[in-house]
């Protein structure tokens, strides 16, 4: 087989392909590759393009014991690491034998791998100390404090505490992967945003008056519509408000303004822009990129205290994204906090639904 015919068959498979002689010379290289090393290949010696260790030592094996061979390697770059497995085949080429190189990038497999893993840990971590408390106390009001009402009194009410933060971490839980599910399937019912945000802030008036603060809701309309699922736009709000009153209370405000926007340039047309301000200490712009992750906290100690779980943003995020809109944090020491939703404007012509 020639040269150009073995080119035109490389380019027609989607993984990156490497044709190289006895020379380790590229031979023929299919756009994969080229994407792949950000440079076009043909031509160039091997080395010139990747210089791993495990990678020239496949080569050379497979040059020299005509055999496949494999190898997996990890290379450094500015976006972050890349995990390529690269499989070595002994073939025959125009003037002797050379080497077909397959590159696997198991870039994205291994970053899930690594998710699953610190999900995991975080879960773990998160239900070790409520449960160790738990086994603590049982074991205490069996022995100890077993004659003890006052002891008893006490331990019983930590321990309902504890048993409710693994509560709402379960619940949480459940939260997010039913989000999860659904986040390919795009909402299509018309959903008033106030009605939704007016009931949100009524189930939040008792816990914002115990806190000193004031819920105001700034609108200039008496319905805007979106296309939504209503229980989880429920969700979102709940949860950046209930967020603002935890952790904005100095503050002693907490608004929520709504305005409209004829053109949104990343959603390319009209939206609603939903703020949840509160005028608290602030957060440092160091953690904001990533705040929405899951089980992040700016203090643990303190999220733990008053009852956070570390989903509630991951939560908001992922609602946020299935309704195809966006989601960001502003914040600065001293000044407050905001938290940006904007979601596509209903079309006129799309059933509503309203807010259960």
């Amino acid at each position: 087989m020639q040269t150009a015919e073995i080119r035109r068959l490389l380019q027609a498979v989607p993984m990156a392909l490497v044709l190289v002689d006895a020379d380790q010379r590229v031979l023929a290289a299919n756009p994969a590759a080229a994407t792949l090393f950000g440079q076009p290949l043909e031509g160039r010696s091997c080395a010139t393009f990747l210089r791993h260790p495990e990678f020239l030592n496949g080569l050379e094996s497979c040059l020299s014991g005509r055999q496949q061979s494999s190898a997996r390697i990890v290379l450094a770059g500015v976006a972050g690491e890349t995990h390529l497995a690269v499989t070595f085949t002994s073939v025959a080429v125009p003037g002797g034998e050379g080497v077909l190189m397959a590159f696997d990038d198991l870039t994205q497999l291994e970053h899930a791998v690594a998710m699953r893993r610190d999900f995991v840990a975080n879960v773990s971590h998160e239900l070790r100390t409520p449960l160790t408390a738990l086994a603590g106390f049982i074991e205490t009001l069996r022995g100890p404090a077993r004659d003890d009402p006052a002891a008893r009194d006490r331990f019983l009410g930590i321990m309902e505490r504890e048993a409710g933060r693994m509560m709402r971490l379960v619940n949480d839980l459940l939260s997010l992967s039913r989000v999860e599910a659904e986040e390919r399937r795009r909402p299509d019912a018309r959903v008033d945003v106030l009605a939704v945000l007016r009931t949100t802030l009524a189930s939040h008036r008792d816990p914002a008056r115990q806190a000193e603060v004031d819920l105001v809701l700034d609108a200039e309309e008496d319905s805007v519509a979106v296309r939504a699922d209503a229980d989880q736009l429920a969700q979102v709000f709940h949860n950046l408000v209930e967020n603002a009153i935890k952790y904005g209370a100095a503050g002693q405000l907490v608004t929520v303004r709504v305005r409209r926007i004829a053109r949104e340039p990343v959603l390319r047309g009209p939206a609603v822009q939903i703020d949840v301000i509160d005028l608290g200490e602030g957060i440092d712009p160091l953690h904001l990129p990533r705040l929405s992750e899951r089980f992040y906290r700016v203090d643990s100690d303190r999220s733990r205290a008053k009852g956070g779980t570390g989903l509630g943003l991951a939560i908001v995020k992922h609602i946020v994204n299935r309704h195809r809109g966006r989601f960001r944090i502003e914040s600065e020491p001293g000044k407050g906090s905001r938290f940006i939703v904007i979601l596509p404007a209903a079309d006129s012509d799309t059933p509503r639904a309203t807010p259960g």
